[in-house]
């Protein structure tokens, strides 16, 4: 049997470049060689496109770009090509692709912008469809979706930059309808980039400033006291919710530093949570993931109050961490799925669904 041709595509123009790279590198290591043929390709923070031929740790010490190994190349709108142009001196080569994993977090990267050109390209892509992409990527949108699903989530708002100047008006809103202190995140961000807790006004202000560093349109949202527990999600029509992961941050909550920097976060795999409870999370996973349209994987976060009066669906993700310490692979070893089993159903499941 002939090895499939597929792309692991790392890097990207986002705020989480570097997560990506190790996402990426850990992705590359763990496909099975004897069924696909790696075309390893990069995307750097300015946007240039480039196939790498070398060492997959040069990827993590972000020191591929400036490499020997790299010929600029792009993936082509052209669906007679059906995969990668890459540009030599004087000509170019055709590599034909039969489904790349586009292991890119945050903006350019999951929000439906690259899997709309998988779409014209007609290659199959791991993941979210464009417009499932879009939805989960875009907090505000992802409320209105799951509150129409009736799935139980945090009180929020929504605030654009444009009207920050009415900030006085903008804070006695949100004090009033959440109260404080509030969690407050930029709608279009991942791996916890740009959010802060605000406890008062003046934090309120900062928070919403920062957030504004990375997007338009903040969502603002009550603080929830609960235990942080994820599922893992794998699956087209038929699904597989996973074992459930318990997080204690080691700092006040799972920030970037907490995710990425700092092992001393704990991971607790099976989450401590009752059967009951366990249960509830997995079927309501199940139930957002159909309600937003998803496909291939997605992480779904979830909080268990501490008071015991239920649960509350905190976001999704649509291509979660794939680091050596990230939860969807960890919570998908203990269902049973090891890793590269994992990295050969996802491009599976991205063929049949093309």
């Amino acid at each position: 049997m002939s090895k499939l041709s597929v792309a692991i595509i790392f890097g990207g123009v986002s705020s989480e470049h570097e997560v990506s790279l190790v996402s990426g590198s850990s992705v590359i290591r763990n496909t099975p060689t004897d069924k696909y043929d790696i075309t390893m390709l990069g995307i750097t923070r300015d946007g240039r496109w480039l196939r790498y031929s070398g060492p997959v740790e040069l990827i993590e010490e972000d020191k591929w770009a400036d490499s020997a190994f790299v010929t600029p190349a792009f993936i082509s709108p052209d669906r007679s090509h059906h995969g990668l142009v890459v540009l030599h001196e004087s000509s170019y080569e055709i590599v034909r692709l039969d489904a790349v994993f586009p292991v890119l977090h945050g903006k350019n990267g999951e929000d439906g912008t690259i899997q709309g050109l998988f779409e014209i390209a007609g290659i199959p892509y791991v993941g979210c469809d464009p417009l499932a992409s879009a939805m989960c990527m875009d907090k505000a949108v992802t409320h209105t979706i799951l509150e129409d699903a009736d799935i139980p989530q945090a009180k929020w708002s929504a605030v654009l930059q444009q009207d920050f100047k009415d900030f006085h008006t903008i804070e006695a809103n949100l004090a009033y309808k959440l109260g404080y202190p509030m969690f407050v995140k930029p709608a279009n961000a991942g791996s916890s980039v740009g959010i802060s807790k605000a406890k008062d006004k003046a934090s309120l202000k900062a928070a919403l400033e920062l957030a504004f560093q990375h997007d338009k349109k903040a969502v603002v949202e009550e603080f929830i006291d609960g235990a942080e527990v994820e599922s893992a999600v794998l699956g087209n029509d038929d699904t597989i919710v996973s074992v459930l992961g318990e997080i204690v941050p080691c700092n006040e909550f799972y920030d970037y530093e907490a995710k990425y920097q700092n092992a001393a976060s704990e991971l607790h795999i099976p989450a401590r949570i009752d059967e009951k409870t366990t249960a509830q999370i997995r079927e309501t996973a199940a139930k957002a993931y159909r309600a937003l349209g998803c496909s291939g994987l997605t992480r779904i976060d979830f909080f268990v109050k501490r008071d015991g009066s239920g649960i509350i669906l905190n976001e999704p993700n649509t291509i979660p961490g794939f680091t050596s310490i990230s939860m969807y692979p960890k919570l998908m070893d203990a269902t049973g799925i090891p890793y590269s089993e994992l990295i050969d159903r996802l491009f599976t499941l991205a063929i049949q669904k093309a």
